[in-house]
């Protein structure tokens, strides 16, 4: 749709360059994939700022090349710009009133909300240790990772979402440590590991001598020994099943894990070390394997093997790195800002192996007015405890507006709606922004929240139901400001998509999601449907379709149930 319109433009525009004979430099031709500098605007559908760009090079004036421009371009009845204006040293272009009705033709239906991006895609996200429950600091990792991979498959790419998971380090030997000292009390399965693995710290800390079962199980299970394999596999599977649990809360899947261990066993781990020792920039140093990346702009060594010749997570990361990059074409991994520094490392290491290296979502962290959380003292609220009590708020929202309803209906609008202002709360905001979490502002019904978006979703499917069967339809009749700008919102949805897919950035789908709503709620107040005189209520019901047909592709992009009913 809008990217339609978008390429029409960059092709009248190059043509009337080379009319005119402008031409930029190999060296200049392109800023950020974006050559002619083409932009949404506030005064017209696109924008172009080409003439500041020109201006240096020809020694004119940026107005003058506008007005030459827009004299060398040639519009046709037939395509989807209808006049280009030069005002001042921009250019101004305008959609045609064929594309505004090619735009609800197509909305219509089900074909026009996947773009045309392509590529083998991996996503790596949440990660979790499977040594406690997801806590609110992981929920943001998780959404963004999730609504990432929902954003790249709408895009058009072949996506698969991994969890890598952490069965080597430290802290899961001493979870199997301690399961071996303290019974699980059978609870939810990862709050259980969590009690055994504080329980299990607080002894260790007491009793310093017992840290040498923790340091034998490493050893043990990097060795392959398959009696203590069987012992971490089975801990690291529980504890996993209950984040899963939350995960499917969330409405988060993986396609698939991978395994720390899957790249000891194989002999990456130790390839890797060959490789990078073979640079000649590692050498012991206080009883470990380093490697100097100073010529790289760190001053931090980054330590690869332990003095026991045990690996580190970060050796066994590089292996894992290097096979996602034989089996794609771009690789995402979604981390905390206190990885900032590891995962630069992890980058330079991996340039010096000649692999390519990741594009890396740096995300702040969520938090809650309570403060900080942290598994090892047990101090935390859970992704579990924030779900339950959110739903329980949601229930009361609910209630309020529909008590006529029965308690089976709005329990379950409850969950949908929580599960929605959590997940649109924490990915509305740039990632690299810090966001506390506020409940009351996320169930806000009347402004910009999640709630609004699928009330927006639900009254449109209502408008359609009352509606009942609808006749042909003359979308010329749909003439009113607040009708056009939502023809032209709908029509930006790929637009959207695909910008947040090239550049990783999952809140500006959230915000177009939210304009898209309000869009549509200003045609809904200025605009009667069912009451409107015949021909233009066929023709608003068309429009009323093609913004549910967005609004549903929108918010499922964002994980979000679409209600048709709340």
């Amino acid at each position: 749709m809008f990217l339609d319109f978008w390429r029409d433009v960059e092709s009248l525009l190059r043509d009337a360059m080379d009319r005119c004979g402008f031409v930029l430099p190999e060296t200049e031709a392109k800023i950020d994939g974006n050559e002619l500098l083409l932009e949404t605007s506030s005064h017209s559908d696109l924008a172009s700022t080409i003439s500041f760009r020109l201006a240096p090079l020809l020694k004119r004036n940026p107005a003058e090349i506008s007005r030459e421009l827009t004299e060398a371009i040639a519009t046709d009845e037939s395509g989807t710009v209808e006049k280009v204006e030069a005002r001042g040293p921009y250019l101004n272009f305008y959609a045609s009133r064929r594309f505004l009705d090619s735009v609800i033709r197509e909305a219509e239906g089900d074909r026009c909300w996947t773009g045309s991006l392509a590529g083998r895609v991996i996503v790596e996200h949440t990660s979790a240790n499977p040594n406690g429950p997801l806590h609110v600091g992981h929920i943001r990792n998780s959404v963004i990772g999730d609504t990432l991979v929902r954003i790249l498959r709408r895009a058009g790419c072949e996506v698969e979402s991994q969890y890598y998971v952490n069965d080597m380090g430290r802290q899961i030997a001493i979870v199997v440590w301690g399961c071996g000292r303290y019974p699980l009390d059978g609870s939810k399965a990862d709050h259980a590991i969590a009690r055994v693995y504080i329980q299990a710290n607080k002894d260790l800390a007491a009793e310093p001598e017992l840290k040498g079962g923790v340091d034998r199980l490493m050893q043990l299970y990097e060795s392959g020994d398959s009696e203590t394999a069987e012992r971490f596999k089975s801990a690291v599977d529980y504890a996993l099943s209950g984040i899963e649990e939350t995960l499917r809360r969330l409405n988060i899947s993986h396609d698939s894990r991978h395994w720390e261990s899957e790249f000891v066993r194989d002999g990456s781990t130790v390839e890797v070390l060959g490789s990078l020792e073979s640079t000649g920039l590692t050498e012991w140093e206080e009883g470990a394997l380093q490697l100097d990346l100073s010529d790289q702009g760190f001053e931090k060594r980054l330590v690869l093997k332990r003095s026991d010749g045990t690996s580190l997570y970060t050796t066994r990361d590089l292996a894992y790195h290097r096979w996602k990059a034989e089996r794609s074409d771009r690789m995402i991994d979604v981390l905390g800002a206190d990885h900032k520094l590891i995962s630069g490392q992890l980058k330079a290491a991996l340039r010096l192996m000649g692999v390519r290296v990741p594009e890396i979502v740096i995300f702040e962290f969520v938090s809650l007015p309570t403060g900080s959380m942290s598994t090892r003292k047990g101090k935390f609220i859970s992704t579990d405890e924030l779900l339950d009590e959110v739903e329980v708020q949601a229930f009361k929202e609910v209630t309020a507006r529909r008590p006529e309803e029965a308690e089976e209906f709005r329990r379950a609008v409850a969950k949908e709606v929580a599960l929605g202002a959590v997940r649109y709360d924490v990915v509305k905001v740039s990632p690299d922004k810090a966001t506390v979490f506020d409940w009351k502002a996320a169930l806000d019904f009347e402004k910009l929240s999640a709630p609004f978006i699928q009330y927006s979703h639900a009254r449109a499917c209502s408008i359609l139901v009352k509606a009942g069967d609808r006749g042909e339809f003359d979308p010329r009749l749909l003439t009113a400001p607040e009708e056009v700008a939502l023809v032209k919102k709908i029509s930006s949805f790929d637009l959207a998509v695909e910008l947040a897919a090239r550049e990783l950035k999952p809140h500006l789908l959230a915000t177009y999601a939210r304009e898209l709503a309000e869009t549509f709620n200003q045609f809904y107040r200025s605009s009667p449907v069912l009451e409107a005189e015949p021909g233009l209520r066929e023709a608003r019901l068309a429009l009323v379709k093609a913004a549910r047909n967005c609004l549903r592709a929108t918010l499922d992009t964002l994980g979000i149930p679409a209600l048709e009913s709340m």
